[in-house]
């Protein structure tokens, strides 16, 4: 049954810590195409992300006249971030810290249950390197075929399908570089300049930028990102402990391995026969046999091979599997998985994801669409007018955070027989009106003159009041009024 059906492959784990040696050239890997559950989950995976990243600049979103109609855009001429039905300007980028901070406590969550399952699926370095080796596989031929033709000379057909693959793995960079700058202009428009050759410098550089690092990364550097470049292995083990999930080589059932014949009894050896398919489609070069390593992404392809192999051999399947540290130390193929989602490590994990998406969210609803700023001059610090009042001048910033236009009322309180107006303009009684165009920033001089006797001292503490005449939204900003002393 053995002998007929299953592979005995010649191949080493490169990665190996003893196999890696820091002054040889590096050792190429060819990983075999694997077939099983977790490498359709894989193929879904990449599907998706792809389609998301590719697809998000088109989407198109109504914000009315004044706004782009891009779904998600960061535009830095305007210096907005645009997110469906989220606007947020650059004194709000505390928001992008609260995504940043949610971003890394879901990843230290997800590791705590599943190990790197981000790194197996989701990482971009693993979704365009699983792209990159479709592309290889589809032009060259699996593992064995291209092998072969690593080792072969120098003729019209290798180079030809060399000239392919990495054709195609150019087209998939420009892609990829110009699917990202989509992403900071307005898509439609962007593309008909790109092709026209009327875009920015930048927008060129930027595209060519990406192209050249998904090329290196993803097709040439490939494991060598995550081994040597990647932070996230290094940090990833304070993140799990014996309750983890995560792909484990069974060793109390599989050991002492060794090669087995069709016929031969199982008892007193291991389901293990040594065949290295969960080697051969180890895209690390690893071997998962030698237990959790650095290098070890999670991608499960490990335990698709050995599965097919268990099939094969009519034994229980789970040789490898995702199991806890405990786990790999029980020989029963039929014991149940015991899995403790809910332990200290997690719920601390949890309690801080679910406050930090709290007051981020209550923030987020809660929001101000009025933005004020009140600057009092310091040059001179006050004025003495001709009929003896004083005068203190102003710079009075209104934010209309919303697409239409608005007009706002400016009122001071604090101050007795105040007159105040806008520069250029005559002396008015308070209030006084004042338009803010469409999502924009407005600037106004404002003087405000007082009698020197109602002064109570050198610095009167008053109110700048602002109020949206549509919706009474209002905010006050605290300044002083400075005059001499008395």
């Amino acid at each position: 049954m053995v002998n007929s059906s299953v592979e005995n492959i010649d191949v080493r784990p490169v990665n190996k810590k003893e196999n890696r040696a820091l002054f040889e050239k590096r050792e190429k890997i060819q990983p075999k195409k694997a077939r099983g559950n977790f490498r359709r989950l894989k193929w879904i995976i990449m599907g998706v992300t792809l389609a998301i990243y590719y697809i998000t600049p088109w989407i198109r979103w109504d914000r009315g006249e004044s706004g782009p109609d891009q779904a998600v855009l960061v535009d830095l001429a305007r210096e907005r971030f645009y997110f469906f039905f989220i606007e947020l300007w650059p004194q709000e980028v505390y928001y992008i810290t609260g995504l940043l901070i949610l971003a890394a406590i879901s990843l230290f969550l997800v590791t705590s249950l599943f190990g790197r399952a981000w790194c197996g699926y989701s990482c971009p370095q693993t979704v365009w390197t699983d792209l990159f080796i479709f592309v290889e596989r589809m032009v060259e031929g699996d593992r064995n075929a291209r092998l072969k033709l690593d080792k072969a000379p120098t003729s019209v057909s290798k180079f030809g399908k060399r000239l392919l693959k990495h054709s195609i793995w150019i087209v998939i960079g420009v892609l990829t570089g110009g699917a990202w700058v989509f992403y900071f202009a307005d898509a439609p428009t962007l593309l008909r300049e790109l092709f026209t050759f009327e875009a920015p410098v930048i927008a060129y550089s930027s595209v060519a930028v990406l192209t050249a690092t998904t090329y290196v990364f993803g097709g040439l550097m490939r494991e060598q990102v995550c081994t040597y470049m990647c932070p996230w292995p290094r940090i990833q083990g304070a993140m799990v402990d014996e309750d983890t999930l995560t792909v484990t080589y069974h060793s109390a059932r599989g050991e002492p391995r060794g090669p087995h014949k069709k016929g031969e009894s199982w008892t007193d050896r291991g389901h293990c026969i040594d065949c290295n398919q969960c080697v051969a489609v180890c895209p690390m070069g690893i071997d998962i046999r030698d237990g959790l390593q650095l290098e070890c992404i999670t991608c499960a392809l490990c335990i698709d091979a050995c599965n097919d192999v268990m099939d094969k051999i009519d034994l229980p399947r789970g040789l490898i599997g995702y199991d806890t540290h405990a786990g790999q130390f029980d020989s029963n193929p039929e014991r149940k998985l015991d899995i403790r989602f809910i332990r200290p490590r997690t719920i601390a994990y949890g309690l801080i994801l679910a406050l930090v998406g709290a007051v981020m969210l209550f923030t987020l609803l809660n929001r101000s669409v009025l933005d004020v700023n009140v600057i009092r001059d310091r040059n001179p610090l006050f004025v003495t007018l001709s009929d003896g009042s004083i005068r203190n001048g102003y710079t009075v910033k209104i934010l209309n955070k919303i697409h239409e236009t608005r007009q706002f009322q400016i009122e001071v309180v604090g101050l007795k027989n105040a007159q105040a107006w806008i520069e250029s303009g005559p002396p008015i009684g308070l209030p006084m009106i004042v338009t803010v165009p469409a999502d924009a920033l407005s600037s106004y001089k404002l003087f405000i003159s007082a009698p020197a006797q109602n002064l109570p001292g050198k610095t009167s503490d008053i109110d700048v009041v602002v109020t949206d005449f549509k919706s009474n939204e209002r905010d006050i900003q605290e300044t002083s009024f400075k005059g001499p002393e008395k």
